[in-house]
């Protein structure tokens, strides 16, 4: 079934981050990374997202992407956390994912920098912005952002490659353009003003909004409907 549908939806996702990148001018769709979420789907779905090539798979509850990590037994893959992370999952966090795109405190932060000091090997993070102001999403605000990644950029053991952030749920175009459009901002501000910021990635858009984030600078989105379809109740 994943397979079957991936086979038709992939190359149409494709497409449309070739044009969304034409119509902001930029020359490399290749540059943006697609994230496969498949959160709430069986290790069936990420079989086939192997099968097609696809090599970067997000997961938002670290129990459940442990399953599949140990499970799946292919090193290849490259496994991104894109939900909340509590606290005391962070060392088993560590041991699976690549990247952490969810460090939303600096409680956080520095409890992988602490666990990150164990392994010998620094942990590569983005700072998840709440652009939206929501209160049902985790992050940074606007304003502590900057203050955020700089002191985060100070921890031994934490590299933090770029931002995250999550647009309401809404078909509003301006709603949507004007959260991108705050994070890409601080994005540009934390590279002119923050010498340890690397700033290589900006991770935003899901299945709804991900042709607008990539219109105002997305470098990653993360797809999970769009190629899996609904989760299974």
């Amino acid at each position: 079934m994943y397979f079957e549908r991936l086979e038709r939806a992939l190359p149409q996702v494709r497409e449309r981050i070739q044009r969304a990148c034409e119509r902001a001018g930029r020359s490399d769709a290749d540059a943006v990374t697609l994230v496969a979420v498949t959160k709430g789907h069986p290790l069936e779905a990420l079989q086939a997202a192997r099968q097609v090539g696809l090599q970067v798979i997000g997961e938002s509850r670290v129990q459940e992407a442990r399953a599949k990590w140990e499970a799946s037994g292919d090193l290849s893959l490259e496994w991104h956390l894109v939900g909340h992370l509590q606290r005391n999952k962070v060392r088993q966090a560590l041991r699976m994912f690549t990247l952490i795109q969810s460090v939303d405190s600096l409680r956080l932060a520095r409890e992988i920098d602490k666990e990150a000091a164990k392994t010998g090997r620094p942990a590569e993070v983005l700072l998840q912005l709440n652009a939206s102001g929501e209160d049902s999403k985790h992050g940074f605000s606007p304003e502590d952002g900057l203050e955020a990644v700089r002191v985060t950029t100070e921890l031994e053991h934490v590299r933090v490659i770029g931002l995250m952030t999550m647009a309401p749920f809404t078909d509003d175009e301006a709603v949507l353009r004007g959260t991108f459009r705050h994070t890409g901002a601080l994005f540009e501000r934390c590279r002119d003003s923050v010498e340890k910021f690397e700033g290589r990635h900006l991770s935003m858009g899901m299945t709804n909004d991900y042709e607008i984030a990539i219109e105002e600078g997305s470098t990653m989105v993360r797809l999970g409907t769009v190629l899996f379809g609904e989760r299974p109740q």
